[in-house]
């Protein structure tokens, strides 16, 4: 579990630091303030591996910028490490020796793009023929959105990852564990009880395509998960990811004679991406759970595989926000907000408390700030004709302007369409059909 990260003269701000919650830390604020880049170094700190492009530190400060975190590895103690950028190497260098066992990783990028990182298969090996570890772990398993569906082959023909589809399909046949839990995590990540993801029977797609599809059953039909929307198939990925990950890797725990891991770290960059709002309220609370309750059977007390899970995820959804609200724990939850003060950026621990609805959560000005839920236009036609009705002197030209504006853009029933008639009745602004005086 990632508990402490400061960053000097590296990512958007010459000094971030965050201690992180045990369990769920959610990331907010304006694009490019640094959200995803924490998403990036968090990954790295865990796996000593970049997901995509390294962090570079700020021009003309490479020697002064360092990376400073700790984890809570499967000892139990997390012990603050220190990383320095080498301009020569432009490599992050820290310390030399083994580092630390976080556990399961998973990053799901918003591009589409998942990476694992298994301390069964990606930590350091043991060589035989030497008295030392040898430091150069393999990568993780970074997967394209293609490889996602398709798998992972090396270049001697070994197959990493045999990819959805195949996997998919194979586990369905067999009528697998897999499957079966494959199934559980997509009820489980489904938007709501009338539209359960539940896998059907595999088909072919095309006469040029020689492979059996999956198939996903909706409330409208069957659909080949190929030709899914782009939120089912970020769904239909991360589920499959999910069960992937770990079925690997208690496969492989078995194999090298090691106890699997009892923790799972979980990174989220855009945790609403392509889902409708129904899905929003749902799917991070949802994400928690399915992992939480995967693969029961394993234990005796039905606790599932894993006693300790780590979420840290990146929303500008104020739904996902709302969604929280049932679930969090302060003293077990977090968020971050990113922000620009004095042309700086800044990141504050917000205070947590409920704000009851999304609307109320998009106008919080300490998380997304917005002055309403409205458009721009509706917005700035309210403040003017907030300001007309508190000053009370207002010339007939203008108070038309404004009228007619504001019934264009309102709806009957909107609370302040329904304000501003009575105000300006009462102002005698308006003339017995409800129309501004000419």
């Amino acid at each position: 579990m990632l508990k402490h990260l400061s960053l000097k003269y590296v990512g958007p701000a010459e000094r971030m630091q965050f201690e992180f919650a045990p369990r769920l830390n959610v990331l907010t604020g304006d694009n490019g303030l640094g959200k995803t880049f924490i998403l990036d170094i968090a990954w790295w700190v865990l796996t000593r591996t970049w997901a995509g492009q390294q962090a570079w530190p700020r021009p003309g400060r490479a020697r002064e910028t360092k990376i400073t975190y700790s984890y809570e590895g499967r000892s139990g103690s997390a012990s603050e490490i220190e990383a320095n950028f080498d301009p020569k190497t432009e490599e992050w260098a820290t310390r030399r020796g083994r580092p630390g066992m976080p556990g399961l990783v998973l990053y799901v990028r918003v591009d589409g793009g998942f990476s694992v990182w298994d301390p069964a298969r990606n930590y350091w090996r043991k060589r035989s023929s030497r008295d030392y570890d040898e430091p150069d772990r393999p990568d993780a398993f970074n997967f394209t959105p293609g490889e996602v569906w398709n798998g992972i082959e090396k270049s001697d023909g070994q197959w990493l990852c045999n990819g959805l589809l195949r996997d998919w399909v194979a586990w369905e046949d067999r009528n697998s564990r897999e499957f079966g839990m494959l199934k559980a995590v997509l009820r489980g990540l489904s938007p709501g009880e009338t539209e359960i993801i539940q896998p059907g029977s595999h088909t072919r797609v095309s006469v040029s395509d020689s492979r059996d599809i999956p198939t996903i059953e909706l409330p409208y039909g069957t659909v080949p998960v190929t030709l899914a929307s782009a939120g089912m198939r970020r769904i239909l990925a991360l589920a499959y990811l999910v069960v992937w990950a770990h079925t690997e890797h208690q496969a492989a725990a078995k194999l090298i004679g090691d106890p699997p891991a009892d923790r799972f770290t979980v990174l989220v960059d855009e945790v609403e991406a392509h889902l409708h709002p129904q899905w929003q309220r749902t799917i991070l609370p949802a994400l928690m759970e399915v992992i939480k309750g995967i693969d029961t059977r394993d234990t005796s007390d039905d606790a599932g595989a894993y006693a300790n899970i780590q979420v840290i995820a990146t929303t500008h959804a104020p739904l996902v926000m709302a969604s929280l609200e049932p679930i969090f724990d302060d003293t077990r939850d977090k968020v971050f907000n990113f922000d620009v003060v004095d042309r700086a950026v800044t990141v504050q621990k917000f205070e947590w408390r409920r704000m009851g609805d999304a609307t109320a959560w998009l106008t919080n000005k300490d998380v997304f700030n917005l002055r309403s839920g409205r458009s721009i236009e509706a917005e700035n036609t309210i403040e003017e004709a907030a300001s007309l009705m508190k000053n009370g002197h207002a010339d007939a030209a203008n108070v038309r302007k404004i009228h007619e504006r504001l019934q264009r853009l309102l709806g009957d029933t909107d609370p302040f369409w329904i304000r501003w008639v009575y105000v300006a009745e009462r102002k005698g602004w308006l003339d017995d059909t409800g129309t501004a005086e000419a």
